[in-house]
């Protein structure tokens, strides 16, 4: 599980996130809402372990162990991916070899297959995200999370620059990471759908529109809001708060209901 105990974190001298508490066990989604700069990729750029976030105070634990200091590839060995909103171009590496980069050397590793999952088998022999169009770069990064095959998986903002034709490829691909997939066999004329594996993949996803609930099962919704988590909600009930009335006085309104309860 990932557990995140009283985390505050500053960012060039900056505090930005402010007495964090979260915890997400194996098999559970949660959805971060939160306007622009509240803190979300910090906290999510915090867990993947960038060094320009800085942890004054609080830890992170993930499986049991105490990863506060440990750095980014040792979080990545562990079970940790990240795919980014705004991800860099690398050119002079191929998308063929980025995939066998976070693969981790495995042999057996089918590239073609992973592509044609994703429909990206046209850019394998280009320069990672060179003039790639927004649901390019969204499809590269999740053809590299499924190479890696995390535990937990951070997604900051998965719809954005996706545009409606991509966005079910592009959801139904999240579901299946987070291993909320499943599959219908046919007996006869009968459909028989497949019992359920146990799920262990851990997510949290950070979402403006709301678009990726249409696609994933979320266990909780939280809003982060002025680098503080403010609440734990049903993602569609904070969602429709947000639409009503705004972020700040959805925080009130759900903290006041808590309070009350």
């Amino acid at each position: 599980m990932l557990v995140i105990e009283d985390l505050q974190v500053e960012l060039a001298g900056k505090l930005i996130l402010k007495h964090i508490d979260m915890e997400i066990q194996p098999g559970e989604t949660h959805i971060l809402f939160g306007p622009n700069g509240s803190g979300k990729t910090s906290l999510l750029m915090t867990i993947m372990g960038f060094p320009q976030y800085k942890v004054v105070a609080g830890r992170i634990y993930f499986k049991g162990v105490d990863i506060t200091n440990m750095p980014t590839h040792e979080r990545a060995s562990m079970g940790i991916g990240m795919s980014f909103q705004r991800p860099p171009t690398l050119r002079g590496l191929k998308v063929r070899q980025l995939i066998k980069i976070c693969a981790g050397g495995r042999e057996d590793i089918d590239v073609e297959g992973m592509a044609k999952a994703v429909n990206f088998e046209d850019f394998l022999d280009r320069d990672v995200n060179d003039g790639f169009s927004g649901g390019e770069i969204k499809r590269s990064e999740l053809l590299q999370l499924m190479a890696q095959n995390p535990d937990l998986l951070l997604f900051d903002e998965p719809e954005s620059g996706v545009d409606l034709e991509n966005m079910e490829l592009v959801g139904k691909t999240i579901a299946r990471l987070l291993g909320q997939d499943f599959q219908v066999k046919v007996k006869g004329d009968k459909p028989i759908r497949q019992q359920k594996r146990e799920r262990r993949k851990m997510g949290l996803v950070i979402t403006h529109t709301g678009h990726i609930l249409d696609y994933v099962t979320a266990s909780k919704g939280q809003v982060l809001y002025d680098g503080v988590l403010s609440c734990v909600e049903n993602p569609r009930e904070i969602l429709k708060c947000i639409a009503n009335i705004g972020y700040e006085e959805c925080v009130r309104c759900i903290l006041g209901n808590n309070t009350r309860n």
